[in-house]
């Protein structure tokens, strides 16, 4: 790595040095030209700007002691105690990746009234739940919330922590990660680990176009949010295996007050349905969604779509489906006139049967399909529901 350094004793005309930049990372201070956060470090400044700039690399980042961090942590989401199915899910993914590194697997439990279900986690395969049970953590408030969690952190010093990409966890995880100054890479899709404990984090990046592979070798803990229904949950075991222990906090210093919680009503979305017809770019106007509903309801399912349509106004964002709307899991999926770009593909290729129907041979969408069919939906569509009103497919 290195760092921009402005010698303004050579500064000459600031307006023609701050075009040079075709980030506008460049800004006129006074007077004084000062480089801002969308610098790219592209260096053009320095090939143009007539020894004005210079560029220093700086030292290698001291590495951390890498033996003091053991084990795989698991943050458990859960509302009044319920524990959210998400947690399962990464408790599946923490044990592969302990068992790769021969380290324990650790839950973390904070909340109010929640020792009885911590057991729960025990018939999981967790090594130990760390349950921190405090009248101030009745309600999520997030100042107590990640006192708990970094008194854990303190105590236990696991290598990597995974957390789930809930409302509570998008925002518990960031504050978290910046009280020890480390990284944190949320919506990871796959996750690796190294010998030398080095989390791999992986996940699209630049709209979707490349995979990219995420290290923080120089910090612990490495922290990584997941979506619900990306990785596969463990098989729950009748006996108990592991232990509880009481996490202790000293005291609970907070400027929030949680006066009351409102429930939101609980919406039945396409994340919970068994089947989904899903509409891409394939499908020329707006009306046309009428095809894509009617094949969704013969086979008494729900229907989905990519992101240009909600883009486009077409549907409502809660029916998108990808890593920036929804991901889902249903038994089948069926793609109409779906690319399959990464961001999309990621957010359902978990499902047990994909059925793809596309015009282009090439599209990505058949790398993941189960059955691909090359054609034209609007030839397909009325040809497959006809067959299912008939009785000639069963739903």
């Amino acid at each position: 790595m290195g760092k921009l350094i402005v010698h303004q004793d050579k500064i000459q005309d600031v307006a023609a040095l701050v075009k040079i930049c075709p980030f506008g990372a460049m800004e006129n201070r006074n007077g004084k030209l000062e480089i801002n956060a969308a610098c790219r470090l592209c260096k053009l400044c320095v090939k143009r700007g007539k020894g004005v700039f210079e560029f220093v690399e700086t030292e290698a980042a001291v590495g951390v002691d890498k033996s003091a961090w053991r084990g795989i942590a698991v943050y458990v989401d859960h509302a009044d105690g319920k524990i959210h199915p998400v947690t399962f899910e990464l408790i599946g993914k923490a044990k592969d990746l302990a068992a790769k590194i021969n380290q324990p697997v650790y839950a973390i439990f904070i909340g109010a009234d929640i020792n009885h279900q911590a057991r729960e986690l025990l018939h999981y395969g967790v090594d130990k739940v760390y349950v921190c049970d405090k009248n101030e953590l009745r309600a999520f408030n997030i100042e107590n919330y990640a006192a708990a969690f970094a008194a854990f952190i303190s105590t236990v010093k696991p290598a990597a922590i995974l957390v789930g990409a809930t409302p509570v966890g998008r925002q518990l995880a960031p504050r978290v990660a910046a009280r020890f100054r480390t990284g944190l890479t949320a919506d990871c899709t796959v996750l690796d680990i190294r010998e030398n404990t080095d989390l791999v984090q992986i996940r699209p990046a630049f709209g979707g176009n490349i995979m990219a592979e995420i290290l923080t070798p120089h910090h612990r803990p490495q922290m990584a949010t997941v979506r619900y229904k990306i990785m596969d949950a463990p098989s729950r075991l009748d006996e108990i295996s592991g232990s509880i222990v009481s996490l202790e906090v000293d005291e609970f210093t907070s400027r929030v007050e949680v006066l009351s919680v409102t429930r939101k009503p609980k919406e039945i979305g396409i994340e919970n349905a068994d089947v989904l017809v899903v509409a891409g770019r394939g499908v020329k106007k707006k009306e046309d969604l009428q095809l894509i509903r009617e094949l969704a309801e013969v086979l008494n399912g729900d229907f989905a779509c990519t992101r240009p349509l909600v883009e486009g106004g077409w549907l409502e964002p809660k029916r998108q489906i990808g890593l920036s709307g929804r991901t889902v899991r249903p038994k089948l999926i069926i793609t109409c006139g779906v690319s399959g770009s990464v961001q999309f593909v990621a957010g359902m290729e978990h499902s047990e049967q994909i059925f793809a129907i596309n015009t282009d041979p090439k599209a990505s969408i058949f790398k993941v399909a189960n059955y691909a069919v090359v054609g034209d939906l609007y030839e397909i569509i009325p040809k497959l529901i006809a067959k299912i009103k008939q009785g000639r497919i069963i739903a």
